[in-house]
């Protein structure tokens, strides 16, 4: 077992005032096995979101390979990220990332990150909030969000939103453990009904053998109207970068922080085989469903794109037990981003305790929740978080792992006094700004130019690091 690192305490050798140690190693006493892990992440990857993004998948007009067999390696990808990055680097330091970037960046630089991190997780909880939302309005029989629609549509959606997001931001603002406690109470019954909601759609299909099942998505179609058309590499990378924020980003240091080994970064092999596979596959089955009804022939027909609302979905599936499966399921995804969007705006704001943070953070997802864009351009947001964000991440990867090796000092702006790391910023705003700049010229998808970004971050940051330490010196 890794020892913790010490460095990093506050003044006066205690946490600080959430209790979560925002700013300090997290003790021994604290650590967890990977059982603490295994249903949270099984439970944050098996989610609301899950729904939503299985069937828009189909509205990209994806082959059967494409999306099996890439959803296979992309999550596979993720995994290793997860692993051999994000948890072996949280286990070593048992920081925040907020604070080893603190540390690395200068306070003044990473406070403009935490800042963009945490109202960008909030958006991201805020999706799920509108999930969940299609699920209680369903009694009420309020009206649905299309996949074009920006704006609330009525008085009922927006008092169904506000209620979900203060539960949610209430069991946020608890802490890790009730986060943990939470997910881990929920998973089961999630993952269960999405196998029962794959199950039961297999049968509306009849589908009686895997050339059947095969056929459901065949050689693939043209694409929704304002969708773009996914190939096998479009699955696989966007699929391995849904989630490029909390592995090659390093945002789940957070998490992994608390983990007792390394090797506990295998537990996200739960949320990406059984959230990111299995549900995934399991709500394009039951939107094949609905698409195949006469009404949404009409809609197609007319050149419109049908509404992808999980709640009506897993409504028409399983019943009411599918109400509650997308209610819950948005509930054990929006747990954790709320966490996490809260510990960066602790960042900027130390004195305030985590409780309040996390608050104002649910705040702005239930904000968010309001606008269904978001949810309804899910895949196409997700891309542009993680590519904002992942290179962030790049910066603590090739310092670690690279910083011998470049003649640099690692946690540079601490050791230096420094509050802006010049180093820092131009890596980043160089490798965004080239690649950003590819992806519009030339129209090539975010998720493509995710990984470049990355590797061309890191890379300048040493040579940046380099130039501008010795000039100092010198």
């Amino acid at each position: 077992m890794e020892q913790t690192n010490t460095e990093g305490h506050t003044p006066d050798g205690t946490a600080s005032s959430g209790g979560e140690f925002e700013r300090e190693a997290v003790p021994a006493s604290k650590w967890k096995g990977w059982k603490s892990f295994l249903g949270m992440y099984a439970g944050e990857h098996a989610a609301g979101t899950e729904f939503v993004i299985g069937p828009l998948f189909l509205t990209t007009g994806v082959s059967a390979f494409d999306l099996i067999v890439g959803l296979l390696l992309g999550n596979f990808l993720a995994v290793l990220s997860w692993r051999f990055l994000t948890a072996g680097i949280a286990v070593k330091y048992r920081w925040t990332l907020y604070y080893q970037l603190e540390k690395i960046c200068g306070r003044k630089l990473v406070t403009a990150y935490n800042l963009a991190n945490g109202v960008l997780f909030c958006f991201l909880a805020g999706s799920m909030v509108t999930i969940s939302a299609t699920a209680v309005g369903i009694p009420f029989d309020m009206e649905m969000p299309r996949l074009t629609d920006t704006m609330p549509n009525g008085i009922t959606w927006i008092v169904i939103v506000i209620a979900i997001g203060m539960v949610i931001s209430v069991i946020a603002a608890r802490g890790y453990e009730t986060v943990s406690k939470a997910a881990n109470w929920m998973s089961p019954f999630i993952v269960l009904a999405f196998l029962l909601c794959g199950i039961v759609a297999l049968n509306k299909l009849g589908v009686s053998g895997f050339s059947d099942f095969w056929d459901i998505w065949g050689e693939g179609s043209e694409p929704f109207p304002g969708q773009v058309k996914f190939t096998f590499w479009h699955v696989v990378l966007w699929s391995w970068f849904a989630n490029a924020a909390m592995h090659i980003g390093m945002s789940d240091l957070s998490v992994f922080r608390y983990a007792d080994k390394p090797s506990v970064g295998w537990t996200t092999a739960a949320g990406m085989y059984v959230g990111h596979y299995m549900a995934w596959i399991s709500a394009a089955l039951i939107y094949a469903v609905y698409l195949r009804s006469p009404e949404v022939q009409a809609i197609l027909n007319s050149g419109e794109a049908p509404s992808v609302a999980p709640g009506p979905l897993a409504y028409d599936t399983l019943g009411v037990f599918g109400i509650i499966a997308v209610i819950l399921a948005g509930w054990t995804t929006a747990n954790p981003t709320i966490y996490r969007a809260g510990l960066a705006f602790q960042a900027i704001m130390p004195r305030t305790s985590t409780a309040k943070v996390t608050m104002i953070a649910g705040g702005i997802a239930t904000v968010a929740g309001l606008f269904p864009a978001i949810a309804m351009k899910l895949l196409d947001f997700v891309a542009l978080y993680g590519f904002i964000l992942a290179p962030f991440g790049a910066i603590i990867v090739f310092e670690h792992f690279y910083a011998e090796k470049a003649g640099i000092q690692r946690f540079y702006a601490e050791k230096a006094g420094i509050r802006f790391n010049n180093a820092v910023f131009l890596a980043w705003l160089v490798s965004f700004g080239l690649f950003y700049f590819i992806s519009l010229k030339f129209d090539v998808f975010l998720s493509f130019v995710t990984l470049p970004t990355w590797l061309a971050c890191g890379v300048l940051f040493l040579l940046f690091s380099r130039y501008f330490q010795k000039k100092k010196e010198g």
